[in-house]
């Protein structure tokens, strides 16, 4: 059985490589936009796109394993999407300096008529930032390709004062400690 990350993003393709595994990358076959309801929850969100991600590959790869991930950042109940550039990086770092917000990362993995799915949610307090401070940072990462406009695993850490998750590696996309427990029942050899 192949593995495929349904999944464009460097980010997680760069997290799957972690586990050492064998596995090609596909574009999903779905227009995400169209699918992105404003009616759902974040969570409900995230969870809808992540399972659309991978049924979207699921018929043309019969008998493989097929990953879907979709993430939102939620901040008193809107979504934050990726910036884009530079003003909206800044407007969205100035949104969130001193405060709270959620990162909600879905999970789906598809196998045949086998559909396991995991959300991770964590919880991340920002430091209080003043123009400066986030002008310096967005310079630095251009954290343009990231919702909530910055990059954990790079400069971005600066950033917080303290992160509440069980599953550091959802932040940057991929929850892989759930996805290491799919793949095992699944039948794969991890490590």
């Amino acid at each position: 059985m192949a593995l495929i990350l349904g999944s464009t993003s460097p980010y997680r393709r760069e997290l799957l490589e972690r586990l050492g595994l064998v596995f090609s990358v596909a574009a999903p076959r779905c227009d995400e936009e169209a699918l992105k309801d404003p009616s759902l929850a974040p969570q409900a969100l995230a969870e809808h796109l992540a399972l659309a991600k991978a049924q979207s590959l699921a018929a043309t790869h019969p008998g493989d394993v097929i990953i879907g991930a979709d993430q939102v950042c939620e901040h008193q109940g809107a979504i934050l999407g990726k910036p884009g550039g530079q003003a909206a990086a800044c407007a969205q770092l100035a949104r969130l300096a001193g405060g709270t917000h959620r990162l909600v990362t879905a999970l789906a993995v598809v196998h045949g008529a086998v559909v396991l799915r995991h959300t991770e949610i964590a919880v991340l307090h920002m430091r209080p930032l003043d123009a400066a401070m986030i002008s310096r940072y967005v310079a630095r990462d251009q954290p343009f390709d990231c919702a909530g406009s910055y990059k954990l695993e790079r400069g971005g850490i600066a950033l917080f004062s303290a992160i509440e998750t069980a599953d550091h590696s959802a932040i940057t996309g991929l929850p892989l400690l759930a996805l290491v427990r799919f793949l095992t029942q699944l039948g794969q050899l991890l490590p």
